[in-house]
């Protein structure tokens, strides 16, 4: 029987984790997850909800040692978990609040638990090949698709993304990952927890959002410190933040990062900015850093093959899969992206890619974030057009076609365009197209309501009517 250890540390006394600055050692943290584990009433599934990144670490371990199997939640919304409820319905829910872990069978009272000073070594091992977490895709294209991941392939990949981004350098644990994604989101699982669990790295307890907690905790953070990232949040950090606390890297995942963006901030940050391409499906696949070009290089490993239209990744810790991108391939282990698969779009005998029209929109001075996308509409006479829902306060709608239409063939300008406060992105920043749909045809009625149509007259929504938007997924 093949086997992993829980942990890859050699002593107790190396930190695995830290709080408010406080150094969490690795024989505490067996002994917290001993003792969650022996507490935790039967059930088949755990669905980890905890937002302190060791609380979740520690109930997905405790779930571990139990036989129990963690569900990755797409997201913490009370839908979505009660959606998951009714599909998997032998479920232990954990949570934390006030700084204990609280956990209750559906229906019942919570059950809560607190860490107390001790230490447990050695740690206990697990078989490679037991399922140890579902993950869920984000959802932005529908329904989302549960994946099981069994521990050897998660401890595996840990090991390779260690490589990848370059902290496989001899350390006792130097690097610390501070997180501005969600530890139930498959990205923040493998690079904020797993690391740590099996590298030379220290997660951070604290899930910083906003830029001025993202800097308090970097600051506070000691050690050669790497922030795990999304674009939307790295985006947000720089526009608020020219100056940095010294970062060893920036991570970045879960969307395309721009070359311009990654640019400035190794520029005003002086650090280093990779990224990571890979999905849900298959775990990661490759990485690059952006100023050094656009090509990706697979993880140890790990292969890509053309069969027919579909791109296949296997090999190494992936599981076999088919990417929802295209590609250009120069080996089986270096490629390009050309957007995702079903990127392009087709206005009368045009073709555009929709990452291609963000990346515009998202560059226009005074655009604090957009997105352009294609809805259905049940109005099949009319020619399709695309949309955009786009937040710039200090910018006219009339001065954002102009800027698109500087740039953009007619045929692709947004019509309508509108104006919104914020838009519907989920934790990994990403459009979950139930509530993008949802935030349009919102909008769209509100605009038709404030300026009712009358003859001769075009109205804002450039001459859409309100009807129901529905998704073509």
């Amino acid at each position: 029987m093949s086997v992993d250890t829980l942990i890859a540390h050699r002593s107790p006394d190396l930190r695995l984790a830290t709080r408010a600055s406080v150094e969490i050692g690795a024989g505490q943290f067996v002994a917290d997850v001993l003792a969650l584990a022996r507490q935790l009433p039967p059930a088949q599934y755990v669905l980890n909800s905890c937002s302190d990144r060791y609380h979740f670490a520690v109930g997905f371990c405790a779930a571990l040692v139990a036989g129990r199997v963690t569900l990755l939640p797409p997201s913490r919304a009370p839908e979505t978990l009660a959606q998951l409820a009714m599909r998997f319905p032998d479920t232990l829910y954990l949570a934390d609040e006030c700084g204990s872990i609280a956990w209750h069978p559906s229906g019942t009272a919570p059950t809560r638990w607190q860490s107390e000073p001790s230490s447990a070594w050695p740690p206990p091992a697990i078989e490679r090949d037991r399922v140890a977490a579902i993950a869920f895709t984000s959802g932005s294209t529908g329904e989302p698709q549960a994946y099981s991941k069994t521990w050897g392939g998660l401890v595996d990949g840990a090991r390779a993304e260690i490589a990848a981004l370059r902290l496989d350098e001899p350390s006792v644990h130097e690097f610390v990952l501070i997180g501005t994604v969600a530890p139930q989101h498959m990205y923040g699982f493998e690079t904020t927890v797993l690391m740590a669990l099996h590298g030379p790295c220290t997660l951070v307890a604290e899930h910083p959002l906003h830029p001025d907690e993202v800097r308090a905790v970097v600051a506070q953070s000691a050690g050669r410190r790497v922030l795990i990232t999304a674009p939307v949040h790295l985006r947000a950090l720089i526009e608020s933040s020219p100056t940095m606390p010294a970062m060893h890297s920036v991570v970045s995942a879960t969307a395309p990062l721009a070359v311009e963006l990654a640019a400035r901030c190794e520029a005003m940050w002086s650090t280093r900015v990779f990224e990571i391409y890979g999905c849900t499906e298959t775990g990661q696949v490759a990485t690059r850093r952006p100023i050094e070009g656009p090509t990706w290089t697979t993880m140890r490993d790990v292969r890509i093959e053309r069969q027919g239209d579909a791109f296949i990744a296997s090999g190494g810790h992936v599981q076999r899969g088919q990417l929802a991108d295209r590609l250009q391939l120069f080996t089986d282990s270096t490629f390009v992206l050309d957007g995702r698969a079903g990127d392009v779009v087709n206005i009368g005998g045009k073709r555009a890619s929709l990452d291609g029209l963000n990346r515009l929109l998202l560059s226009i001075d005074g655009v604090d974030d957009g997105v352009i996308f294609e809805p259905a509409t049940v109005d099949t006479a009319r020619e399709q057009r695309l949309m955009a829902l786009v937040v710039a306060p200090r910018l006219t709608r009339l001065a954002l076609l102009a800027a698109l239409r500087a740039q953009v063939d007619a045929a692709f300008l947004p019509r309508p365009l509108l104006q919104v406060d914020v838009l519907p992105r989920n934790a990994q920043g990403k459009f979950p197209r139930a509530e993008l749909l949802a935030l349009a045809e919102k909008t769209l009625h509100a605009v038709s309501a404030r300026q009712p149509r009358r003859a001769g007259a075009v109205a804002e929504t450039d001459d859409v009517q309100p009807k129901s938007i529905t998704s073509r997924h």
